[in-house]
């Protein structure tokens, strides 16, 4: 009796019908999974490679300062030397720097005193993309920080050594 029905149902045309009608759902099954699951997984992507970004720009920009500071001419600023080299390494990555986000570290007194070891440490905030500001600020940011020491040279000019 079953076999029967079923090829009743196929002669008639109406085997459809019984199947639930699944014609064309596929194409919207596969949109709609793919905005829900392809949409945040871009953001994500883009998210990490703008972090990643200011990561190497710090660590350049730390690096840039304590060479520009450990080789500062006699009679320079070596403070406005280091901060001019991180602001330019860090701008190659699209990054502002202030004034209060450079440290330097020195090991002796006075700061070039041959021998001695300087600490340069780059602290950045990095907005996530896309995510509006509120009240000025940037909700939703992530700290990167970079640090390098940098050796002052023992053969300095007018050292005397």
């Amino acid at each position: 009796m079953i076999i029967a029905a079923c090829g009743l149902a196929r002669a008639t045309g109406q085997s459809r019908r019984l199947r639930g009608g699944d014609d064309g759902s596929a194409s919207l099954e596969f949109v709609v999974l793919g905005v829900l699951l392809l949409v945040p997984l871009a953001y994500l992507l883009i998210s990490v490679f703008a972090v990643q970004s200011a990561a190497y720009g710090v660590s350049a920009a730390s690096r840039e300062a304590g060479r520009a500071y450990v080789q500062a001419p006699v009679g320079s600023v070596p403070g406005e030397r280091a901060y001019a080299a991180a602001m330019v390494a860090l701008q190659d990555h699209g990054i502002e720097l202030a004034p209060e986000q450079l440290t330097i570290i020195c090991s002796a007194d006075p700061c070039l005193t041959p021998g001695a070891a300087v600490s340069i440490r780059v602290d950045v905030l990095v907005s996530l993309p896309w995510v509006p500001k509120v009240f000025g600020e940037a909700p939703a940011t992530v700290a990167v920080h970079g640090q390098h020491t940098a050796v002052v040279d023992r053969f300095v000019p007018g050292s005397g050594a």
